[in-house]
């Protein structure tokens, strides 16, 4: 099993920085986030051969190693234009994860709840597009059901990865997001829900959150009524309501071996602390 770390909260260091920091904290494996000198959100890839080269030596430098690629781009929007262009960006994106021979992607669903018909219906026109890609290229993909996506249920994001029928796409279950997965359950069955994924189960995103269906709904109070937010935060473990003892013993009887990463983002001004506490409590629980 990868313990992997997701940087996002060390962004504003240049990349060799960042991984040697990552490197410092103890981590062997970054799972690589967007940012806006290499990978910006929703747009083209700004890594040049240069920028790639700059990464994979600081990589060699360190010893750490790419668990995954992590980008983000509208590739489910019922704009044909927009989904296009997503498309153009995810097959250069391919070509930059090859280059650094990393052998796995991983991404949300995107589109759009209101429009989840549609969305689906230009996902699967992208994957019809980006499956040769990742074939070529040997890259393995974990999908992500994300609130605020066409799929934000646990066991129909399950489905449709199933119904991609591909060995090398995969499940990957955001511990984070439990309460919107578990769609009208109120305390979010987090063990139902990984051994639902079962033998798709391939990569975790671990940090915490508050239940935003507690108190009959009404934990937090939002202007105007009825917004559509989804609310959730990416704490470190025991600073919210996700059921841990639950979440780690159900792994562990799933002999779980796929790529664990530490996605805390809400404590920046102690990004170094907060990740180290995390290695740390991931690596007890789940590489024994």
């Amino acid at each position: 099993m990868k313990i992997a770390i997701d940087p996002y909260m060390l962004r504003a260091l240049p990349i060799r920085e960042m991984v040697r920091t990552v490197a410092d904290l103890g981590y062997e494996y970054i799972e690589l986030s967007p940012r806006d000198d290499f990978m910006p959100f929703f747009l083209h890839p700004r890594a040049d051969d240069e920028r790639v080269a700059e990464l994979k030596s600081a990589l060699d430098e360190t010893g750490v190693r790419l668990a995954s690629v992590l980008p983000l781009y509208k590739w489910s929007s019922p704009d044909e234009t927009e989904r296009q262009a997503a498309v153009r960006y995810w097959k250069r994106m391919i070509e930059i994860t090859a280059q650094l021979g990393c052998p796995l992607m991983n991404s949300e669903f995107n589109g759009r709840p209101e429009a989840a018909a549609a969305s689906e219906a230009a996902f699967w026109r992208s994957l019809e597009e980006l499956l040769p890609a990742f074939e070529r290229e040997g890259i393995a993909l974990n999908l992500e059901a994300h609130p605020d996506d066409f799929c934000e249920e646990n066991d129909p994001a399950v489905d449709l990865v199933r119904a991609i029928n591909k060995p090398y796409v995969n499940y990957l279950y955001c511990a984070p997001h439990s309460f919107h997965l578990s769609g009208s359950d109120p305390g979010a069955d987090i063990g139902k829900m990984l051994r639902y994924a079962g033998d798709k189960l391939q990569h975790l995103h671990i940090a915490d959150t508050f239940n935003h269906k507690g108190s009959s709904g009404l934990r937090y109070i939002l202007n105007p009524p009825g917004t559509a937010a989804r609310i959730h935060q990416h704490l470190d473990i025991g600073q919210g309501e996700v059921d841990w003892n639950t979440f780690f013993s159900t792994l562990r009887d799933m002999n779980f071996d796929g790529v664990a990463t530490v996605c805390v983002f809400a404590w920046e001004e102690r990004a170094r602390e907060s990740s180290a506490f995390m290695l740390d409590r991931v690596t007890k629980e789940l590489a024994r």
